[in-house]
């Protein structure tokens, strides 16, 4: 089972993955339009790593968002780290 770096990595990632995919953009034009190494990319969309927020700004500029549509509807408890090792886990 891939490392999950908490439920907001994830959720973010998938909003990443999702804006990418309707913007007909692959990885590697999201790494160049953010200044960003695709392997970073690779790892939020998985919800392996966190953006820091300067990468938050530049990935949502790079995806023509507003930064908050990244973060909206998350929660300080989706930072917590353990909450999505339980999810996941099924606890």
């Amino acid at each position: 089972m891939p490392r999950v770096a908490s439920a907001a990595a994830a959720q973010i990632g998938v909003r990443i993955a999702a804006t990418r995919q309707v913007l007909g953009l692959t990885q590697d034009e999201v790494a160049v339009r953010a200044s960003i190494d695709s392997a970073n990319v690779r790892s939020y969309e998985s919800g392996r790593a966190m953006p820091s927020v300067h990468t938050l700004l530049r990935l949502a500029w790079a995806l023509d968002l507003e930064p908050g549509r990244l973060l909206e509807g998350l929660t300080p408890e989706h930072f917590d780290a353990g909450s999505a090792t339980a999810r996941a886990a099924g606890s």
